[in-house]
């Protein structure tokens, strides 16, 4: 007799954290990536609560996303759309500026984040290296013969 509440075993891609990330990337839609990802919407968003590397690197997708869609918006408006588009795509500006300014904050937030972490690992990479160097004078100070203190005075 089985448990009903026991979760059933879905089989899913073992890449699909990849190709779901590299659309988010491109899309900034959730619901794109999961399809790219050959998973479901809850999955990723599952997989975001459970585990926090993958919650990062989804906020960093989302960024670059924005990013993305922030150059493109810039391009449209400086240049205009091009009068042979054979596309049948409108592109509406006016929203793709309010989204934009909406996941600004989050969006500064995790620039910020980026930042002091970089920061943090150079102050880390520096103070790994003064150790070692503080270790290597100990060591040659060890090693030297003691000075008497007539050495060096005229």
């Amino acid at each position: 007799m089985t448990d009903a509440r026991q979760t059933k075993r879905v089989r899913r891609p073992h890449n699909w954290r990849e190709r779901f990330l590299e659309t988010l990337a491109q899309s900034s839609n959730v619901a794109a990536a999961a399809r790219a990802g050959r998973i479901d919407v809850s999955t990723a968003y599952e997989t975001r609560r459970s585990e926090p590397a993958f919650a990062a690197a989804w906020q960093e997708a989302l960024c670059l996303g924005y990013e993305a869609l922030e150059l493109d918006l810039l391009c449209r408006l400086r240049e205009g759309e091009p009068a042979d588009a054979k596309n049948d795509r409108k592109y509406d500006n006016a929203q793709s500026i309010r989204l934009l300014l909406s996941h600004r904050e989050a969006f500064g937030r995790t620039k910020a984040q980026q930042t002091c972490e970089d920061e943090k690992e150079v102050i880390d990479r520096i103070n790994s290296k003064l150790d070692m160097m503080r270790e290597r004078m100990r060591q040659a100070d060890k090693t030297r013969p003691a000075r008497n203190g007539s050495e060096g005075t005229d």
